[in-house]
């Protein structure tokens, strides 16, 4: 074996849990981080949502960063727009 063969094989491990590394965790991340920032891009006001906390509202106002949602009769908050975990699609026996 020449000596180029031999730091190729001495450091193809190496490159081989790179490549595991890249397509098990951080192409999955990238992913449904797009996703993620595509669902919040996509917000608009009468999106009825989840938020990280659990609770459920209608947008009624909506910012840059900020979300104003109506969680109850004469109840908003407003939320980091960060703060909305998705859009809930299933809102039967949700509503009033």
């Amino acid at each position: 074996m020449d000596e180029t063969t031999a730091t190729i094989a001495n450091f193809a491990p190496i490159i081989l849990m790179v490549l595991i590394f890249y397509f098990l965790l951080y192409r999955p991340q990238k992913r449904a981080h797009d996703e993620r920032n595509k669902m919040l891009e996509g917000l608009k006001v009468g999106n009825r949502v989840i938020t990280l906390g659990g609770i459920y509202g209608t947008i009624v106002k909506l910012t840059d960063d900020v979300v104003t949602l109506n969680i109850a009769e004469r109840v908003d908050v407003e939320v980091a727009r960060t703060a909305i975990n998705g859009v809930a699609e299933d809102t039967k026996g949700l509503d009033k």
